[in-house]
C-alpha cells in the first residue's frame, strides 16, 4: 500500500471526527485542511445510467422469489468486507444470491441489503445501500474504508435505481424486524435462492460463455510462458501469474484459486500454494478459471506435458481419462439424472485401473454400490458439479434436485474425471507414481443435447501437443 492514513501532518491541528478510529496511525488535520477540504468542488453529473442487461433477468428471478414466499418480509444480505490482515480487507464480493437477484456484480457495495416487503399482492422490493458521502461530510476524506478521496467515487441512490431498475434507500433506513427470512439463517429462502440457479436463463448462458472464451485465451497465454515458468524456481507461481494478468485484464479475476500443480503436485486435488518447480518431462495440470465482470465463471482443466509431448505412460493415463470425460459426455441427456454422468466416467476408471492390474477385485465388483469402490483410490472426487455465478453452484440445493436431479436445458455443469497416482502410491508400479491427470470442460445442457461450451481448447493428447507446438514456435 503506498499511501497511509498518516500521511497528513502538520504543526498546528484540529482533530476532526472520525468512524472506526482505532489506530495510532491516524493523525489530526490541520484546520486549513478542514476550513477548505469541502469547497471548490465540480458539481457532480446528474445523468442517469441505462439499465443494464442483466436488470430485465433479475427483476424476472425477485418476481420468482416473491411468489414463493407470499407475506414474508425476506432479507438478502450482500455481505461486508472481510479482514485480511489488521486494517487491510479482501477484495469484496456479493453473495451469490444477492448478485443474482440485483444484477450487480463486481460493482456491488458492501454491507448493501436487498429486501423484500410484503404486500397485498406480491412484494415491494428496496435495495438499500450505502449512499456516497457528500463532500461536507468527514467521511468523504477521513473514512479509509468507504470514503471516496481513498477508494473513489461510489454510486448514488437514482444512479443504481435507474441501473439496475429496482427501488433504491440509504442504508440507514433499513431495520430489521422479527420474523423475517434472512439468507442464510432461514433454510427455506437459502435453498430457494440456491435451487432458483440450476436452470440459467440467457444472460446467464451468455455470461458463461463469456468467462469460458476468456479463460482459454488465458491458457493460451500459459503455454507462451512455460518455458519462463521452468526457467523459476517457483515456476508453478510463474503460471499463476500468467493466468492471473488474463483474468485480471478482460475479466473480473478469477473465480476460485488457480491450480498450477506440476510433477506429483498434480496429484493434489487442490493444490493452490503454486510454489514448485515446472520440470521437462513432467506434466502439469492447470485447473483455472476466469470470472467475468458480472461474476459469472468458468472452471477449467487441462493438464499439458511440460516439455510439448507426453511419454508413452502419461498418454496412456491422459487418453484414459479423456475416455472417461467423453462417456460421462455421452450419458449427459435431457431427462438422465445428474449422477448418470458420474457413474458413466467411473465405468471408465473402474475397466481401466482393474485391466491394469491395480485393482484387488474386478471392474464389476468394484462398481458394486456398497462393497465396491476401490478405484475410487485413484479418482475420490465426482465427475461434475453445477457451475455459474459460484464455481460449484447451487450448494444449497436438496439432494433431490442435485445429485439425484434431472438433467434440463438451461443446466451449466462441469465434466471433470481424472487419475492421480501420488508419488508414494506403493498399489501402482512406479513408471505411475507422481503423474496426475484431470481434463475438465463446462457443459450447457440443450433440448438437442450437451454442448461443451470449453471444447475450442483442446483436448485430446494430439490436439494438446500441437496446440503447444504452435503457441511455442
Amino acid at each position: 500500500m503506498s499511501t497511509g492514513e498518516n500521511d497528513t501532518i502538520a504543526d498546528e491541528t484540529v482533530e476532526a471526527p472520525v468512524e472506526n478510529s482505532s489506530t495510532n496511525r491516524k493523525q489530526p488535520f490541520p484546520q486549513g485542511f478542514l476550513d477548505t477540504i469541502s469547497t471548490g468542488w465540480a458539481e457532480r453529473p446528474d445523468t442517469l445510467p441505462a439499465p443494464r442487461a442483466q436488470a430485465a433477468y433479475a427483476e424476472r428471478r425477485r418476481a420468482a422469489v416473491s411468489a414463493a414466499f407470499p407475506g414474508k418480509r425476506l432479507v438478502i444480505p450482500a455481505g461486508s468486507l472481510k479482514q485480511r490482515s489488521n486494517d487491510t480487507d479482501y477484495v469484496f464480493r456479493a453473495h451469490s444470491a444477492f448478485a443474482h437477484l440485483t444484477g450487480w456484480g463486481s460493482d456491488a457495495e458492501p454491507d448493501s441489503v436487498l429486501v423484500f416487503e410484503p404486500t397485498d399482492d406480491g412484494h415491494d422490493v428496496t435495495l438499500y445501500f450505502r449512499e456516497r458521502a457528500d463532500r461536507t461530510t468527514t467521511e468523504f476524506y477521513a473514512d479509509a474504508t468507504v470514503g471516496e478521496f481513498w477508494i473513489g467515487p461510489r454510486p448514488s441512490l437514482d444512479g443504481v435505481a435507474a441501473d439496475l431498475q429496482v427501488a433504491t434507500a440509504h442504508l440507514h433506513e433499513f431495520a430489521p424486524l422479527d420474523g423475517e427470512l434472512v439468507l442464510e439463517e432461514d433454510e427455506s429462502l437459502t435453498r430457494f435462492v440456491s435451487e432458483l440457479r440450476l436452470i440459467k436463463d440467457d444472460f446467464e448462458i451468455a455470461e458463461m460463455r463469456r468467462a469460458v472464451e476468456i479463460t482459454a485465451r488465458g491458457f493460451d497465454d500459459i503455454i507462451r510462458e512455460l518455458p519462463a515458468a521452468v526457467a523459476h524456481a517457483r515456476g508453478e507461481r510463474v503460471v499463476e501469474g500468467v493466468f492471473h494478468r488474463r483474468a485480471r485484464e478482460d475479466g473480473n479475476g478469477e473465480g476460485y484459486d488457480t491450480i498450477a500443480a506440476s510433477g506429483p503436485h498434480a496429484c493434489y486435488l487442490h493444490w493452490t500454494r503454486n510454489d514448485g518447480t515446472v520440470i521437462p518431462g513432467d506434466l502439469i495440470l492447470v485447473d483455472a478459471g476466469v470470472e467475468a465482470d458480472s461474476l459469472y465463471t468458468a472452471d477449467i482443466t487441462r493438464t499439458l506435458p511440460v516439455s510439448g509431448t507426453f511419454t508413452e505412460v502419461q498418454r496412456r493415463v491422459y487418453e484414459t481419462v479423456r475416455e472417461a470425460a467423453d462417456a460421462a459426455l455421452a450419458a449427459a441427456k435431457v431427462g438422465a439424472r445428474f449422477r448418470d454422468v458420474h457413474a458413466a466416467a467411473m465405468s471408465v476408471i473402474a475397466a481401466r485401473t482393474a485391466e491394469w492390474g491395480l485393482l484387488p477385485v474386478t471392474a464389476e465388483e468394484a462398481l458394486d454400490a456398497d462393497k465396491g469402490g476401490q478405484h475410487r483410490r485413484y479418482m475420490v472426487h465426482g465427475t461434475s458439479h453445477h457451475l455459474g455465478i459460484d464455481v460449484h453452484d447451487c450448494a444449497q440445493a436438496r439432494r433431490e434436485m442435485y445429485y439425484d436431479g434431472i438433467l434440463t436445458p438451461g443446466m451449466v455443469f462441469t465434466i471433470e474425471p481424472g487419475l492421480y497416482f501420488q508419488i508414494d502410491d506403493l498399489t501402482v508400479p512406479a513408471e505411475l507414481r507422481g503423474i496426475g491427470v484431470r481434463i475438465e470442460d463446462d457443459i450447457l445442457m440443450t433440448e438437442d443435447g450437451p454442448v461443451n461450451l470449453s471444447a475450442d481448447i483442446p483436448r485430446t493428447a494430439d490436439e494438446v501437443e500441437a496446440w503447444m507446438a504452435r503457441l511455442q514456435r
